[in-house]
């Protein structure tokens, strides 16, 4: 089941729940009186209480915006998940390679804060990459969707932008490097359903386009993510919790080569195969 949230172009700032029908038209939940997605993501039968659902008014997808699958939840990352990731981690900084190759191995997974929610970018808004940095790059990681219990109940796509010069220059500047305007990216589909083990059978890749042109183009197997969801997200909510649920990044299995850094006006393409396309412009903040 593909939920998002969206706004009717003709309504304003009107903000609405809608079911995927089809590639070209969505359901309106909201008519059926469904108000939010976080009342779903904390209802354990939510798949039934949608299909149950009958009669509800349907739209065109070139008449909705499409918000960001986010209300009031935090959103945090993994880190050095995969091992592409961790060796172009290592890469970043001699200093810093040996804390990686450990994290890859260690029982303790790498976790760490990347974006409030109202600081989330929406689908076709502009990411960014800051104006002090030389080497930057889009994440493009499956999030997983936890609900107040700290369950994994959904999956969406995010991007998490990252400045690698200025975490390879030292890795305790991590904050920095993660963490600023525009830096996170989630949407426009959410998930709800699917197991594990279906979801690990899709492919995530990201296309970088330039003045019309591919510069980079990379693609991985969600199956080479070394960890388990539920491992993942017992680490994020160990000695925590989360009122309003989360949002958890997994890591990147797909890194652009070491001479390629983004730049103003290139289009970053997020794809997952059970999932959709996210996809925003680029300027520097």
């Amino acid at each position: 089941m593909k939920l998002c949230r969206f706004q009717k172009d003709a309504d304003g700032d009107a903000i609405r729940i809608g079911l995927a029908v089809d590639e070209m038209t969505l359901a309106d939940l909201t008519a059926g009186g469904i108000e939010s997605i976080t009342e779903l993501l904390e209802d354990d039968n939510a798949v039934a209480r949608v299909e149950v659902l009958t009669d509800l008014p349907t739209l065109p997808l070139a008449e909705v915006t499409f918000l960001a699958p986010v209300e009031r939840q935090e959103v945090w990352a993994a880190g050095v998940t995969y091992l592409r990731s961790k060796t172009a981690r290592m890469e970043e900084s001699d200093f810093s390679a040996s804390a990686y190759d450990l994290v890859y191995e260690a029982d303790r997974p790498e976790i760490f804060f990347k974006s409030l929610p109202e600081k989330v970018v929406a689908p076709n808004e502009p990411v960014g990459i800051r104006g002090d940095a030389k080497w930057s790059v889009p994440e493009p990681e499956l999030a997983l969707v936890l609900n107040s219990r700290g369950q994994v109940v959904g999956c969406t796509i995010g991007n998490d932008m990252s400045s690698r010069d200025i975490e390879g220059e030292n890795l305790l500047y991590l904050p920095q490097a993660k963490v600023y305007d525009r830096s996170c990216a989630i949407g426009p589909w959410l998930i709800l359903g699917a197991s594990e083990e279906a979801i690990r059978a899709w492919i995530i890749g990201v296309k970088i386009i330039r003045a019309n042109e591919t510069v980079f183009a990379g693609e991985t197997s969600l199956s080479n993510l070394k960890r388990s969801f539920d491992e993942l997200a017992g680490y994020l909510c160990r000695s925590q919790t989360f009122a309003h649920g989360a949002i958890l990044l997994t890591g990147t299995g797909v890194v652009p080569p070491d001479d390629f850094t983004l730049a103003a006006g290139d289009l970053i393409r997020i794809d997952i195969s059970g999932i959709g396309t996210l996809e925003n412009p680029v300027l520097v903040v």
